[in-house]
């Protein structure tokens, strides 16, 4: 059989051309050390989630809903802040209805997210 004239669409490894393994940090709080804990299954208090009983794949849904549904609160709570500067606020310091809409579409989106990582796979 004949090898192909045309590279590999999959990634390889060349260690020539590869950056230099950093040392990991000290500090849990690091850029990186926290990108592995948020990989590994951390929670929206970026621990891992605490039921140990629950299968690997599912502490990670779990683990993806309670942020999402952190996320949310937060998006709630700055829409209730603008709204409620709408009614008792000058009207300068209202964030505008095109602000609102797009809170209200990021209400949508952590809740489909959290309802997507909630259900169980049969």
């Amino acid at each position: 059989m004949n090898t192909s004239d045309f590279r590999s669409l999959h990634a390889q490894y060349d260690p020539d051309n590869a950056e230099r393994e950093r040392e990991p940090s000290v500090d849990p709080n690091a850029f990186v050390a926290t990108l592995h804990r948020i990989g590994t299954g951390a929670a929206a208090d970026g621990q891992p989630w605490p039921e140990r009983h629950q299968l690997p794949g599912r502490c990670l849904q779990l683990a993806d809903a309670d942020c999402a549904l952190a996320g949310l609160r937060v998006v709630a709570e700055l829409m209730l802040a603008a709204e409620r500067t709408r009614q008792n606020g000058s009207p300068e310091e209202y964030l505008g209805d095109r602000v609102m809409e797009g809170l209200t579409l990021a209400c949508v989106a952590l809740c489909a997210q959290a309802s997507a990582c909630l259900q169980v796979q049969g």
